[in-house]
């Protein structure tokens, strides 16, 4: 019975922040018709209403994030679950690993399964639940892993080849010849893994506390600091130490593009929208990609981008920008999803603050198998370091599916 109370309660709080957030978001299209109206009648901008306005936009901030948490702890795994007898095993021997540094036993179930990948320097592997809960938990904070392919690997590189210039292929009669089609050119991309680290620290007090779940704390302690770490490397990583951003490839003129590079349109105005019929521009970045690639097209940008388009009607005097429906459900723009990640850069002069397209088709997160924990007991007396590493690439695998939005001249 309290169990049901509490998932009452709980869907109850949802409904509650979903009816405040389509509210304010109600009293901020009132408000901006009227900065609108201003604008039309006096050729100038109350600033009591632009302030208001203002004010609104980032209440409706505040509020889709407090909605979108409150999905996401409804939607959040346990590590909970039947475990097979050797996971079991393996479970224990970590939980002691994890509370006393004894590794006797996990180095027996290390043995037993034939893993040369754990060792004393380098650590021990989690076991398979913890990490896939980890995981889990990353993905729902990290907007590029919600959006991008994923794969898992066994290596420290994944190799993929991609055709160039598109597949060949055409029609033949049931009897008929069949003519010689012209070659694929194909390519082999590289997708190599890096590592990524995070330090939690604990108190002896907290791992001799056996009501406590080790593993769970250890997840809760590094699912954001990989999600915060993942989600800049995914837009801006350098490629050398990290993986390789979106932003970080070759930008060229769609005119001009060719493979390797990621095609843009621009602004017409340094830094800004066009002054007149801004939504323009965002139907031309629309059908920029191949119309395979809109189908699934969304766009990417950060929420100081979203807050300007909030106020962008188009041409029957409709708002451009929509607030999903439901608790989790993404907001949209021109109809297609909008999804939101803080690395993108803010409109200035030059910059790419707009992506659009198929992101899973374009862009690939590869995960090598494995969480790796080295528990530090001496480098930061009396508190004990756990050193938790994972591997992790990505890459642009198909430069037709992503567009860029340049405010630029050009």
């Amino acid at each position: 019975m309290t169990r049901e109370t509490r998932s009452g309660g709980g869907s109850s709080e949802v409904r509650q922040a979903m009816n405040e957030f389509l509210s304010v978001f109600e009293a901020f299209k009132d408000a901006n018709d009227e900065r609108l109206s201003q604008l039309e009648r006096r050729s100038g901008e109350d600033v009591v209403t632009a302030e208001k306005v203002d004010r609104l936009n980032r209440a409706i901030d505040e509020q889709k994030q407090s909605l979108d948490r409150l999905a996401l702890a409804s939607r959040r795994p346990s590590v909970g679950g039947a475990a097979a007898p050797r996971s079991g095993e393996q479970k224990a021997a970590f939980s002691k690993y994890m509370r006393s540094g004894d590794a006797s036993r996990l180095q027996s179930v290390e043995a037993k399964a034939l893993s040369k990948t754990s060792d004393a320097v380098g650590g021990y592997l989690a076991p398979e639940e913890t990490e896939r809960f980890v995981m889990e938990r990353v993905k729902s904070i990290s907007p590029m892993r919600q959006i991008a392919s994923v794969r898992q690997i066994g290596a420290s590189v994944y190799r993929k080849p991609v055709s160039t210039t598109g597949t060949s292929g055409g029609w033949v009669a049931e009897t008929g010849p069949i003519s010689e089609s012209t070659t694929s050119t194909l390519a082999v991309v590289d997708f190599p893994t890096m590592e990524l680290y995070a330090m939690p620290a604990a108190t002896q007090a907290l791992l001799d506390d056996s009501i406590v779940d080790i593993e769970q704390w250890l997840a809760s302690e590094v699912e954001t600091e990989f999600a915060v770490q993942e989600s800049a490397a995914f837009i801006n990583g350098s490629a050398a130490t990290q993986p390789a951003g979106l932003l970080s490839y070759t930008k060229t003129p769609e005119a001009s593009h060719s493979w390797g590079e990621i095609g843009y349109i621009a602004t017409g105005v340094d830094g800004d929208f066009p002054s007149s019929f801004p939504t323009d521009i965002l139907l031309d970045l629309v059908y920029t990609p191949k119309q395979a690639f809109r189908a699934n097209g969304r766009f990417l940008m950060n929420r100081q981008v979203a807050a300007t388009l909030r106020k962008f009607k188009d041409a029957e005097a409709n708002y451009i920008w929509q607030p999903g429906l439901s608790a989790g459900q993404p907001a949209t723009l021109l109809g297609f999803p909008v999804t939101e990640a803080e690395e993108m850069p803010p409109i200035s002069s030059g910059s790419y603050s707009i992506a659009f397209g198929d992101f899973e088709r374009g862009y690939l997160i590869v995960d090598r198998v494995g969480l790796r924990i080295l528990r530090d007991p001496f480098s930061s007396k009396p508190f004990v370091l756990f050193y938790t590493t994972k591997r992790v690439g990505g890459g642009v695998q198909d430069f037709d599916a992503i567009k860029l939005l340049r405010f630029a001249a050009s």
